[in-house]
């Protein structure tokens, strides 16, 4: 594997934990944090556990459903 293979994919599951920590710390369900950022229960748990990379609106949605900023989001990444 390439290294910045490996970065990306560090990146990834980094910021997995980072959105489960935040939504715990929210005491919200996978599912709750899907239908307030317009999503589906799946694909959080796909962000989660750093098998999918999130776009730019979805940055926004998931943010704004936590109450932060995307800054805030995705702070020590």
């Amino acid at each position: 594997m390439h290294i910045l293979d490996n970065t990306l994919m560090n990146i990834e599951k980094r910021f997995g934990a980072r959105l489960r920590k935040l939504r715990r710390d929210k005491d919200l369900s996978q599912e709750a944090l899907a239908y307030e950022a317009k999503s589906n229960r799946t694909y959080i748990s796909e962000l989660e556990r750093g098998l999918k990379s999130p776009t730019i609106t979805t940055l926004d949605n998931l943010a704004n459903s936590l109450g932060i900023t995307i800054s805030e989001l995705c702070d020590g990444l």
